[in-house]
């Protein structure tokens, strides 16, 4: 699946040209509200990430879009599932403020959900998200997941911040170890 239309929104596989908009959502202090240590600080790491994405597309079909309104070419944000090694779809999106507020998260989800299970099925679907960050959590409810972990989120800089997976099935022991423990 490469680009496609939602019912107002367009979706597209990152490329090159896309860098100079998603610079601009990734470095916004607002956009990165519930993870400021996150927040892009050169256009380096916003190309890293595009590679990234890039690198997903072309190995699992399958990655994190480039989110337009439909009928305009300005780039309001991305989304969509990308697979992490073997084990499962991590789903993930960010949009400009004016953009916040809308549904389009909800939206792009939704697509993104679909998208994973087409792709790889067996897989399972995971948002983590920040505990403070209701409006991602209830995005996860509205997707039907359920929460398979809360604790405290390992490497944040804020040793008070608490991490929540939510999942679109049961997880097993070792499907949330290696969600929790990346790398271990």
């Amino acid at each position: 699946m490469q680009e496609f239309l939602t019912t107002g929104l367009i979706a597209s596989p990152p490329v090159p040209a896309d860098l100079d908009e998603l610079y601009e959502i990734c470095s916004d202090a607002r956009v990165w509200e519930h993870r400021p240590s996150s927040r892009h600080r050169s256009p380096a790491q916003t190309r890293a990430m595009i590679d990234a994405w890039s690198a997903g597309w072309k190995k699992h079909g399958l990655g994190t879009w480039v989110v337009r309104e439909a009928g305009d070419q300005a780039v309001i944000g991305y989304g969509g599932c990308t697979q992490v090694g073997d084990a499962y779809w991590n789903l993930g999106y960010r949009f400009t403020v004016a953009a916040q507020g809308r549904g389009f998260a909800t939206e792009i989800a939704r697509a993104a959900v679909h998208a994973a299970r087409e792709a790889a099925g067996e897989l399972p679907i995971i948002a983590s998200i920040l505990e403070h960050n209701g409006a991602s959590e209830a995005v996860a409810l509205k997707l039907g997941m359920k929460l398979a972990y809360r604790g405290l989120d390992r490497g944040n800089p804020d040793p008070s911040a608490i991490r929540l997976i939510y999942a679109d099935r049961p997880l097993s022991f070792e499907q949330l170890s290696c969600i929790v423990n990346p790398g271990q």
